[in-house]
């Protein structure tokens, strides 16, 4: 082998959460209780990210509901629904995300798609879920406008919420009968991927009619001339060639389809200050090319920051998730193909996508949290991943029929490393649709009309927006490092130190209903007034233990 690169819905649970803010003399005498959540730099590794179908999110504005004639029936689950850039940038303004803790947007690929349908074997279908990409330089019109986008990126930064872009570098959208192929030396049609090793996982098509970059080559190849059409009839051709010619006069790379793209996706970096990628299709691209992405998104986020000083993010580097598909966080810094190693950290990617979660939620908290732990600040130590319970291409996520969902939320929102909440997880929307078939079936209409009349999807809400501000207000939570204090009742602490500036938090579960009495020696001092975020009580420490008699299966507890 070669190396390219070295059971309920409600279950009974308790939160207990711990931080400390002390006099700067106190610090100096123990450093590891300091705690201020001013002075906390955030943590990509504590991230609370939401991740979001656009088109399936909210409908923010109906005049662009029906674009290039997309107006044929699909199959169910399959056609544009109406979503928009508007409608989320609704959502933000009304405090939704801030609600749920979130700390970063991930929304699919907002570029213009593929005009007409394709039948993949599942039934007629649009390019809705924003993966098939026809031109990356702009947007469809289904999605929004430039000005949506641009003011989407503002109002979510006025309101402490990153943006992470989701980005193809992979493949096209597929051809029909209104779009064409791009030129062959753009893209291969064949052969179609086996994924039996590393070849025929990266120079191949994924699927058929799905037209692959050649992310290989480093030949210079000249414009798609329905591209350059395209960009003539929007008025638009001159000010393209202009950007591309300084682009290349500046980097020095050939002008090999790769670059073209990279030099597309890096333009809304230094347009919108955009924080960071997510990269799709990661493991069915040469790893090389993302070191180069990395490289230029770095440039134009610099750009940006040196034009807008007043950013709220302008310290903060840029940030890059890979989807290596069936990477699990047990591989390490490594992915398997097969007769190759990749390490795709090594490629200036900070996170992976932990297709692992799914199965380690099955097993108790002191195993996942354990593990995670000892892994993060082990081999993994400087990177991370991040985990989730259910996603848009998964057809086997955790909980697939929504019957443990308070506990998946308490498992996901809990455990060591960033957390992806897929839109509709703290909602219970469902994941198997009547006469969906596929990946259909995980892309349903979020659910507002459940969130507004239902008690019990309402009540699954509250939890993901308590367990969800509470990580976001501690870093320790994903970022920590894991020790149990206790193992009955199940009692743990978690630690983390940035230079001057710590975080501790300690957190029991599965604890009785009943009053609950905890040491916290050496966490709190005597006399400290501690609340329950959970309930809205509050105690104080006395002889190093507090106690709360809340009735409720959860405490979250912190200085008053």
């Amino acid at each position: 082998m070669k190396t390219k690169s070295a059971p309920s819905i409600q279950i009974l649970l308790l939160v207990i959460a711990v931080f400390m803010l002390v006099p700067a003399c106190t610090s100096e005498k123990n450093p590891s209780l300091a705690r201020s959540a001013d002075e906390l730099a955030f943590s990509w590794n504590n991230a609370n990210i939401y991740f979001l179908l656009t088109d399936r999110f909210y409908n923010g504005d109906l005049s662009n509901d029906v674009n290039f004639d997309r107006n044929k029936s699909t199959a169910v689950n399959r056609g544009f629904q109406g979503g928009d850039l508007a409608g989320v940038t609704k959502k933000i303004k009304e405090g939704y995300f801030n609600e749920l803790g979130i700390t970063a947007l991930w929304m699919t690929p907002f570029f213009e798609q593929i005009h007409g349908q394709v039948d993949e074997g599942t039934g007629e279908t649009y390019g809705f879920h924003g993966y098939w990409a026809k031109d990356w330089t702009a947007l469809d019109p289904n999605f929004g406008t430039m000005e949506e986008l641009a003011e989407l990126i503002e109002t979510a930064h006025a309101h402490g919420i990153r943006i992470v872009m989701d980005v193809v570098i992979n493949h096209t959208g597929p051809v029909t009968d209104v779009d064409p192929v791009w030129p062959a030396d753009w893209v291969r049609t064949g052969p179609r991927c086996t994924f039996a090793d590393y070849k025929h996982t990266v120079t191949c098509t994924l699927v058929e009619n799905l037209p692959d970059i050649r992310t290989e080559s480093e030949e210079a190849v000249e414009l798609p001339p329905a591209l350059l059409e395209k960009w003539e009839k929007e008025g638009r051709l001159e000010k393209e060639l202009a950007e591309l010619d300084a682009f290349f006069e500046e980097t020095g790379y050939p002008r090999a389809p790769k670059y073209y793209i990279i030099k597309w996706l890096t333009d809304y970096v230094k347009k919108f200050g955009i924080n960071g990628y997510r990269l799709d299709t990661a493991k069915h691209t040469e790893e090389g090319v993302w070191k180069i992405l990395r490289v230029e998104a770095d440039k134009a986020i610099n750009a940006w920051n040196e034009a807008h000083p007043d950013s709220p993010y302008a310290e903060e580097p840029f940030y890059m998730v890979g989807e290596v598909y069936n990477y699990g966080i047990s591989g390490g810094h490594f992915f398997n193909f097969g007769d190759t190693l990749v390490d795709f950290y090594a490629e200036g990617i900070d996170h992976l996508i932990n297709f692992e979660f799914k199965y380690d939620a099955n097993n108790s908290y002191e195993q996942i949290f354990s593990k995670y732990s000892d892994l993060l600040n082990g081999d993994l130590e400087g990177n991370g991943v991040l985990n989730y319970i259910s996603s848009h291409d998964d057809g086997g996520p955790f909980d697939i029929r929504r019957e443990r969902t308070f506990e998946a939320g308490t498992k996901l929102l809990l455990c060591p490393g960033a957390s992806q909440v897929y839109y509709g997880d703290e909602t219970a929307r469902p994941l198997i649709v009547e006469g969906a078939s596929g990946d259909a079936n995980l892309r349903s209409f979020m659910n507002w009309d459940e969130l507004a009349s239902n008690t019990e999807t309402a009540a699954l809400h509250t939890h993901f927006s308590k367990l969800g501000k509470f990580r976001s207000a501690h870093p320790a939570v994903g970022a920590g490092t894991h020790q149990v204090l206790s193992e009955t009742p199940y009692i743990f602490k978690r630690s983390y130190m940035e230079g001057n500036k710590s975080d501790v938090v300690v957190i029991g579960l599965d604890l009785p209903l009943e009053p609950v009495k905890i040491s916290v020696e050496g966490i709190f001092e005597d006399g400290s007034v501690l609340k329950d975020a959970y309930s809205g009580l509050s105690a104080s420490v006395e002889n190093g233990f507090v106690e709360f008699n809340t009735g409720n299966p959860i405490l979250l507890i912190g200085l008053f």
